[in-house]
């Protein structure tokens, strides 16, 4: 069995820790030999150089829950399932959800000018060719802002430094968005295929404030988070993870070795784009709900599910299918919904089948741990091989418990 390879991309913030491609022994018959599989599989993520792993999988009524390695190197504390995550790029999910509700109140229209909401943030011809749904599904053609707010990354050599300087400081939503809006565009609004850009959800937050009369944060937490049931997903109120969670550890491509924790941070600079921390079972709850139509209708997620290429960060002119904050994932054993994310230190994912009757979350405390060559490129790892067979189990094997 074989998945495509797209699917073991695990989408970040600044970068993408690309697999090789997911491929497995056939699918077992369920019942404990696949929990013993499952076991075995996450255990070899941990073995290949994962500090702490943990996931949770759903498959129809059961569920199986795995944790694997330590939460703290240092100390040894092992990862347990439960621990809060921060979980990057899956708020896009949420946000889309959101702004989708106000959609289906009038408040807002898909394929209105941002510039008819955010005269003042994107004024004159360029907010007037810029649509809501270009900003969903990363075709308006504004750079990412992430380049400008960390500029040692793009220095010649590069470094960590403006990772570590931003460490505590506090940017303002506008601040960020007036960085995409200055870089060169990344192309023409509504050009195929579109440019994966964190800018585009930090305007979706603005816009969000300016029909709801309250923070994006807020609106999110009460209509999305709340409506979905989910008692461990927010976005903290200062540099700390409130509940129990895991040291964050993050190599940025080797230039960081031994691995630094980030797991004390200012948000900040994500916001609406990658700024909420969740635990694997929120997750896969909040998917299965969406994917329901329990957080939007079925209607808006019809639009949410409407896809186009977009390019991926690091991914070298390869493309993703991306609708209005949902990846689709073809695999040999059907289609899945659902995002991923990387911010310092932490990577995430969720996918939950076209039916709702297979879910996996997977939690890991580092991030982008491939190796760059001459030419800027992530070498493969043997973490890309473990993930890519506990990946596969997870989606497409037995029963989960």
């Amino acid at each position: 069995m074989k998945i495509r390879p797209l699917v073991c991309t695990i989408v970040a913030t600044l970068g993408l820790s690309a697999c090789s491609g997911m491929s497995a022994a056939a699918p077992d018959a369920g019942g404990e030999a696949n929990v013993a599989t499952l076991r075995s599989a996450l255990d070899d993520v941990h073995r290949a150089g994962i500090p702490g792993v943990f996931a949770e999988v759903r498959a129809g009524d059961l569920v199986w829950n795995g944790a694997s390695g330590v939460a703290n190197i240092g100390t040894g504390r092992p990862v347990t399932p439960d621990m809060q995550q921060r979980v990057g790029s899956l708020t896009k999910t949420f946000t889309a959800a959101a702004i989708l509700q106000q959609v289906e109140q009038g408040r807002i229209r898909l394929d209105a000018s941002i510039g008819s909401y955010l005269p003042d943030l994107v004024p004159g011809e360029r907010g007037a060719k810029i649509t809501v749904r270009m900003l969903l599904n990363h075709t308006r053609g504004i750079p990412d802002y992430l380049p400008i707010a960390f500029p040692s990354l793009q220095e010649n050599p590069s470094s960590a430094q403006s990772v570590d300087d931003n460490r505590a400081r506090t940017f303002s939503a506008a601040e960020l968005v007036e960085m995409g809006l200055a870089a060169p565009a990344s192309g023409p609004p509504g050009s195929s295929p579109g440019v994966y850009s964190n800018s585009n959800y930090l305007l979706l937050g603005q816009l969000l404030e300016r029909v709801s009369g309250t923070t994006a944060e807020e609106y999110i937490t009460r209509n999305v988070i709340g409506r979905a049931g989910l008692e461990h997903t927010e976005f903290p109120d200062g540099p700390l993870v409130r509940e129990p969670h895991p040291q964050m550890y993050e190599a940025l491509h080797g230039l960081i070795d031994p691995p630094r924790d980030y797991s004390e941070y200012n948000m900040s600079w994500v916001r609406t784009g990658a700024g909420l921390v969740s635990t694997t079972g929120d997750l896969n709850r909040f998917y299965g709900k969406l994917l329901a139509g329990e957080v939007v209708d079925r209607s808006s997620l019809a639009e949410m599910q409407r896809t186009v290429p977009v390019v991926g960060i690091g991914l070298e002119g390869k493309t993703i299918d991306y609708g209005l904050g949902l990846h689709r994932v073809v695999t040999d054993c059907g289609v899945f919904w659902g995002h991923d994310g990387t911010v310092w230190g932490a990577t995430t994912m969720s996918l939950t089948s076209a039916d709702g009757k297979r879910q996996m979350s997977v939690a890991m405390n580092l991030a982008r741990w491939n190796g760059l060559d001459p030419a800027g490129r992530p070498q493969h790892h043997p973490i890309d091989d473990a993930l890519s067979t506990f990946y596969a189990q997870a989606m497409c094997g037995g029963g989960a418990g």
